[in-house]
């Protein structure tokens, strides 16, 4: 786990940054820098400006106050031209810098922005993510970061590329700022508490909304609208919601679990190609197996929780009362923008690239029916998982039009 480097740099003046933008520069690290050329601000964009983007934004200039850093948004960027202007003019965005289609996250990329924040659909996500950190940006993104195996990997590979170009890289996984769980952690780490040997992890809760396509619209306006009903788009809410429970999972055992076996099914659901539901036994290797279970149906029995046993220990260790400032939602960018700050750049990206191919690894096991062994996913080229792909893909959206998966229409456990 990493070391807690939340420090106070509310007064990391302009010359102590520029001597420690001298010293990654000298180390082969120029890249890592935070402010535009010539200013003093942190200049941020957007890609993605739906509800979560939005106050993902929000959380960003708020952890800016927090260290005492002026910030400007410079742009935005959404499928919907409508969306991009509405974020941008909420922030003094010029129209000509709020950017459209499936291009405008390459137009974005191209001003002079430090701070990237990205929450796309998690299909777009790797190309999107890659995208960044090739032209130079430190990224916020949000999780999942994939829906297939291909994606997962591809996001690993960019984040080795941030590490190389003295990238920071955040994600959305914000349990792993907020207090009680960094805590915890520490406490596993430190030996308090002994290893972790079994568990449990569940989301379960009600539907989520839904779109009908519309009289007229194309088949990829409707995926990127209705985006939480496809699994190409989402993952599938194993991916796209319970992935937080899984990410907790990996981080207190200290590793990715190496099979998934379980079943679903959908009875409710009114678009989309999603199952409704999920049970999952994850086998973590050396006797660890935790159950997981995740759920979205209105009327039945909810919970959000992680519960785990452990070996135990006698062993008194001091715990730090670490920093979370409003709430973990702004913590998770306060860190970001503290760690680029003391030229230490954190870098989520295996991490939530590998709690993402987590929930992929059970999702497939539903959807087949099958044994799904994560060596499929990341190592075993000659797998048939290895290099299965959803489709569309984000490359396919920015080729021309794409054709939307039949609605109501789910995977079969056994048929092949």
């Amino acid at each position: 786990m990493r070391k807690n480097l939340n420090k106070d740099t509310g007064g990391f003046s302009r010359r102590d940054f520029i001597k420690a933008s001298a010293v990654l520069a000298a180390a082969g690290l120029g890249a890592n820098r935070l402010y535009a050329a010539g200013s003093d601000k942190i200049r941020v964009g957007l890609i993605g400006c739906g509800g979560r983007g939005n106050g993902a934004l929000g959380n960003h200039l708020a952890a800016c106050k927090h260290i005492g850093k002026d910030v400007e948004v410079v742009a935005t960027a959404d499928w919907f031209k409508g969306r991009a202007e509405g974020a941008g003019k909420r922030h003094g965005v010029p129209a000509e810098r709020c950017f459209a289609g499936a291009n405008g996250y390459k137009q974005l990329l191209a001003t002079d922005i430090d701070v990237v924040v990205i929450a796309t659909s998690p299909n777009f996500r790797p190309v999107h993510f890659e995208a960044a950190i090739k032209a130079g940006k430190h990224v916020f993104m949000e999780k999942p970061v994939a829906v297939d195996p291909p994606g997962g990997r591809r996001v690993i590979a960019a984040g080795e590329l941030a590490k190389e170009k003295g990238l920071g890289v955040v994600a959305g996984t914000q349990r792993r700022h907020q207090r009680g769980y960094r805590r915890q952690a520490f406490e596993i780490e430190n030996g308090a508490k002994g290893k972790v040997t079994g568990g449990r992890v569940s989301w379960c809760g009600g539907a989520l909304w839904y779109q009908r396509q519309k009289e007229g619209e194309s088949d990829a306006d409707y995926m990127v609208r209705n985006w939480v009903s496809f699994t190409g788009m989402s993952g599938d809410h194993i991916v796209e919601q319970h992935v937080h429970n899984l990410d907790v999972a990996s981080w207190f055992i200290g590793r990715p679990p190496v099979s998934a076996l379980g079943f679903g099914g959908r009875a409710r659901r009114k678009t989309g190609d999603q199952f409704d539901f999920h049970s999952i036994d994850f086998d973590w290797g050396q006797g660890v197996n935790i159950h997981s279970m995740c759920r979205q149906i209105n009327g039945t029995e909810g919970g959000v929780w992680e519960n785990f046993v452990y070996s135990g220990s006698d062993k008194k260790v001091d715990v730090p009362d670490f920093e979370e400032h409003g709430g973990a939602y702004v913590q998770e960018h306060v860190d970001l923008l503290n760690s680029i700050l003391a030229g230490k750049p954190l870098n989520e990206a295996r991490n939530v690239a590998e709690a993402t191919l987590t929930a992929i690894m059970g999702r497939i096991a539903t959807y087949t029916g099958r044994k799904i062994k994560w060596a499929d996913l990341t190592k075993n080229k000659n797998s048939q998982w290895y290099n299965f792909t959803l489709k569309p893909t984000a490359e396919d959206f920015e080729k021309g039009p794409v054709t939307a998966p039949e609605d109501e229409i789910a995977a079969i456990p056994g048929k092949d």
